[in-house]
């Protein structure tokens, strides 16, 4: 448990405040390329605290900038893209994608005044369907040469959900290996090609077993949490038995996203982003190595559980996330569907909008958020003391994500060996480590 200053101090984060300084140490994706779709590609965004407006400039590069014009406050979001820049409506102040005020045309012909006049601004770039931006202070370091990143546009995908609780909860579920044997558990097994999460295995003894019956019956993970250079490394072991031992690697991917297997071909990277400190933005970038990515089909899954603009689940507490008592007896353990977005953002909204971790009583399996709130804090500290981070990103290698079988006791050179080869058969992995992008 936390006392209830650190509490504070790992769960705020705006301006001034411990976790928001770190979180600013790091690039956070802000919105998706689809959200400027459209006749005006321009759109209010909030995050970590600050009202900003978000769009798209002459160049097709992307700028964001203060959302109230700093001569009476008028609201940008409603400006006008022109003459490279975006203009206030109230007056005609123009300003750059840096911020830079560079007309007045209502103040005399021969003012300086604008020169005087500056607005907030952090330099942004586009990855694979998302938009990250660059909060912190000084220089942007490279993005990571991560591999959600790196891939080519055909094997990814990138979308958004929002949550109505601190960023750090949602977080935390995504360490939590434990969690899906009951929150995720199906009591029967569907079409493996139709459901995510229910995709078959193949076990040693020739068998074939469904990801979601072996969560279902091996409720006791053995988990171990490795230190790595991005963050976390979390494995959890199932053993099956003649069958071999599952194993399960996720990542944290510090401060705020995590890496982990969604079958044998994709990988998700999803970032926990504040809005503001009860409310945040999942932003997934979903990867593939082998097949490319049908988009139009991915993207009209999640309509079906997602409203837009808004990224608003369609199933959350205002209508008791679906739950179904019948259901919950007959087919899922929790009654609240197929969708374990659902199930997941139950779990993140339903302790409050800040949990109070005065009153949590942390087990065995919760070691990587016991780890992950060391990191953190330790984090905090050093941004307070201007002494380098922990966990800079920079020139780290991609975290790697799987479920495999091993077939004994040697699971660590076996997962290794499953996803290097995997690596190996797909058509974009480079052989050699990838190299970071360059960050402007």
């Amino acid at each position: 448990m936390l006392t209830v200053q650190q509490n504070q101090r790992v769960t705020l984060t705006g301006l001034g405040t411990p976790a928001g300084a770190l979180l600013r140490q790091y690039w956070q994706p802000v919105a998706l390329t689809e959200e400027l779709h459209g006749e005006r590609p321009a759109v209010a965004v909030k995050v970590l605290g600050e009202d900003l407006v978000l769009y798209r400039e002459e160049n097709n590069g992307y700028a964001l900038i203060g959302r109230r014009c700093p001569h009476r406050g008028a609201d940008l979001s409603y400006g006008r893209l022109e003459d490279g820049g975006l203009r206030c409506p109230f007056h005609g102040w123009l300003f750059n994608g840096q911020g830079v005020c560079l007309e007045q045309p209502a103040e005399p012909e021969d003012s300086n005044f604008h020169t005087k006049i500056q607005l907030t601004s952090y330099p942004c770039l586009e990855r694979n369907g998302a938009i990250f931006a660059w909060m912190g202070l000084g220089e942007a370091p490279p993005l990571p040469g991560f591999d959600c990143f790196t891939a080519p546009h055909k094997y990814s995908f990138a979308f958004k959900g929002l949550i109505e609780a601190n960023w750090l909860q949602a977080l935390e579920v995504g360490i939590d290996p434990a969690h899906a044997s009951f929150l995720h558990r199906f009591f029967d097994d569907a079409d493996p090609k139709m459901e995510y999460g229910q995709q078959f295995r193949d076990t040693t003894d020739g068998a074939e077993i469904t990801l979601t019956q072996l969560l279902r019956e091996h409720i006791r993970p053995e988990i171990h949490v490795d230190n790595a250079d991005h963050g976390l490394r979390i494995i959890s072991l199932r053993d099956l038995g003649n069958r071999g031992t599952h194993v399960r690697v996720t990542n944290l991917v510090f401060p705020n996203a995590i890496t982990i297997p969604l079958t044998t071909d994709m990988v998700l990277t999803q970032w926990h982003v504040p809005i503001d400190d009860v409310t945040c933005y999942w932003y997934g970038l979903f990867t593939t190595f082998e097949l490319e990515t049908d988009k139009a089909k991915m993207r009209e899954k999640r309509l079906e559980l997602y409203d837009v603009p808004g990224y608003r689940p369609r199933r959350g507490k205002e209508n008791n996330y679906g739950y179904d008592p019948k259901e919950q007896v007959t087919k899922t353990f929790t009654g609240m569907g197929s969708d374990i977005n659902v199930h997941d953002n139950w779990a993140v909204e339903s302790p409050g909008a800040i949990h109070d971790r005065t009153r949590e009583n942390l087990g065995t399996t919760d070691k990587a958020i016991t780890a992950n709130r060391h990191l953190l804090l330790k984090s905090i500290d050093a941004v307070q003391a201007n002494k380098t981070l922990p966990v800079t990103l920079e020139n780290v290698s991609a975290p790697r994500a799987i479920d495999t079988i091993a077939a004994d006791k040697d699971w660590r050179t076996q997962w290794k060996r499953a996803e290097a080869g995997r690596r190996e058969r797909s058509p974009w992995v480079k052989t050699e480590e990838v190299k970071p992008h360059v960050g402007q």
